[in-house]
């Protein structure tokens, strides 16, 4: 069933459709060389226990290809620190998935660098949260973090592998961001994926330096006008309002939204959690994302497959009907939705409920 690629494309909630599964992150280990502030899996150097073997790696593929051909993001912690890690990348591959790792560069060698590419890894991503050394190493709490980064990216580029650039934005880099914009395109960059902070993980800790609702509104504006500026592709993730900011500027000025819908930068709706996305944990957990720590089963009692279809959780999220507050009464829901993960934070387990970072009043709704 292919038709899912068009949810979004009107206000209508589009929960009758069936969820088509477009993207998984699969934290394939939490083991990390670092220690960055805003860290969701709060990784550090290992070991953890029970993170899945190579063979349940394996079956997990068969399991995700079941269900579609979903872009497959192994991330984690660090990827490129599990032997596996290729083996696993190549299974994937020869599934018929788009396998891409999320890495910090640090560990990416010459050699590293060729086994991506051999193992059909089209695309990595890489931090970067500071266009500076100093800004970039104090958030990622290691010194030649920033080095490390720029290494990697110029291996990779070397081996013919795209890159992109993830930006995680907060008071503490705000400011870097039009500068680390800048440096993907000399960079030579595929793309800038911007993420708004969700508190959860040791981004809880910094919590006080998200950025509130206006700036938020104000920075997502600023990331609309880059568009015909630069050659980059732009995505915003986890800042679904951008989704309703994209309709409301092109009906402004008078333009037809036109949305590639499949393909790393994707735009396609604002959150995804459950919808067209989820997250799996290094123990086998299936969340909606992995700021959103709703256990929604798990593939080592389970299979993928019937989790992905049969989860309450999921199905819940996929009912926009459901939701409550702003966000139940918004006419952008179907395009937008709000982050779920916020909303579940701000409510202490509402994951139903309105997005604390919105400034927008919903047209048939008296505040």
């Amino acid at each position: 069933m292919k038709h899912g690629h068009q949810a979004g494309a009107g206000h209508h909630a589009q929960h009758k459709k069936e969820a088509e599964l477009r993207l998984v992150a699969w934290e394939i280990t939490r083991n990390c060389n670092l220690n960055c502030v805003h860290c969701r899996a709060a990784a550090t150097m290992g070991p953890y226990e029970g993170e899945l073997d190579t063979k349940a790696c394996l079956t997990l593929l068969d399991q995700i290809a079941e269900v579609g051909q979903p872009i497959v993001i192994l991330t984690g912690g660090e990827p490129l620190l599990r032997p596996d890690i290729f083996e696993v990348a190549s299974y994937g591959t020869s599934k018929g998935l788009r396998m891409v790792m999320a890495v910090n560069g640090t560990l990416v060698t010459p050699e590293t660098a060729v086994k991506m590419a051999e193992s059909g890894i089209k695309r990595i991503s890489i931090s970067i949260d500071g266009a500076t050394k100093e800004v970039h190493d104090n958030f990622r709490g290691v010194p030649g973090a920033f080095e490390g980064a720029m290494s990697g990216i110029k291996l990779a580029k070397a081996a013919g592998i795209e890159f992109q650039v993830n930006t995680t934005i907060t008071q503490r880099n705000i400011d870097q961001i039009p500068h680390i914009l800048k440096l993907a395109e000399d960079l030579g960059a595929a793309a800038l994926h911007i993420f708004l902070l969700v508190p959860t993980g040791r981004g809880k800790y910094i919590a006080t330096e998200g950025i509130d609702a206006e700036t938020y509104e104000k920075t997502l504006n600023w990331f609309y006008d880059q568009r015909e500026k630069t050659k980059l592709q732009l995505k915003a993730t986890c800042a679904p309002h951008y989704y309703r900011i994209l309709r409301q500027r092109a009906k402004e000025e008078g333009k037809t939204v036109t949305f590639d819908t499949h393909g790393l930068d994707a735009v396609t709706r604002g959150c995804l959690g459950g919808t067209g996305f989820c997250f799996v944990s290094h123990t086998g957990v299936v969340q909606p994302c992995g700021f959103l720590d709703l256990n929604s089963g798990n593939i080592t009692e389970d299979s993928f497959v019937n989790v992905w279809k049969n989860s309450e959780v999921f199905k819940n999220l996929r009912n926009y009907s459901l939701y409550t507050g702003k966000c139940g009464a918004c006419e952008y829901k179907g395009v937008c939705g709000g982050c779920r993960a916020r909303a579940y934070e701000a409510t202490n387990g509402d994951y139903l409920s309105e997005e604390p970072l919105c400034t927008y009043s919903p047209a048939g709704m008296a505040l």
